[in-house]
């Protein structure tokens, strides 16, 4: 058994020794490393301060709880970001009464898609801009995004969290900059 956990342990390290011996120290050191960014990401998706402090707990029960069906198949912080990301896909459908974010038929399988899309669009918004534009955005379209750019995920990644095909997800992030880009120029060319 080992002694208990430290910070400069690697995840899997901790996750280990915390299925091991239940020590409260392996919990607090997983929570202080994802807790923020967990909140962050409700908050980026739910928009609500309280709601997202909610979901962060909820989402960290999870966790914890499905802590041993860790299957090392894609990194620990891919693992919490696709349950981060379910559960609160789950709570806005479930508030929405939306069936389906990511409709299976606006999704088509690509294999001709290019794995370097341009990017220009984005890059050539400026900052409230492009805050201005995500916020207006389905939220579907606005996680892939922020997936893709703000939390640098690869294509893989991406398909791993929503369980699609690469394919499905380069159009669809594809199909979210021309929604940006659509949007950019409704929001901003109105005189």
């Amino acid at each position: 058994m080992r002694a208990g956990c430290h910070k400069e342990m690697r995840d899997l390290e901790v996750i280990n020794s915390y299925l091991e011996t239940q020590a409260t120290k392996c919990f607090n050191l997983l929570y202080s490393r994802y807790a923020s960014k967990i909140y962050g990401k409700c908050l980026s998706i739910l928009k609500d301060e309280t709601l997202a402090e909610d979901a962060t707990q909820e989402i960290f029960m999870k966790i914890f709880l499905n802590l041993s069906r860790f299957e090392e198949k894609a990194k620990f912080s891919t693992w919490i970001y696709s349950i981060t990301y379910n559960f609160c896909i789950d709570y806005l459908r479930r508030k929405n009464k939306q069936d389906n974010i990511f409709s299976d038929d606006e999704i088509e399988k690509a294999p001709d898609i290019p794995d370097d899309i341009p990017d220009e669009a984005l890059i050539e918004m400026e900052v409230k801009q492009l805050k201005n534009v995500l916020d207006n955005m389905p939220v579907g379209d606005k996680a892939i995004l922020l997936m893709k750019y703000q939390d640098d995920m690869s294509i893989k990644e991406i398909a791993d969290v929503l369980e699609k095909s690469e394919s499905a997800v380069k159009m669809k992030i594809k199909r979210a900059k021309e929604k940006a880009q659509k949007l950019k120029e409704e929001l901003f060319t109105q005189n």
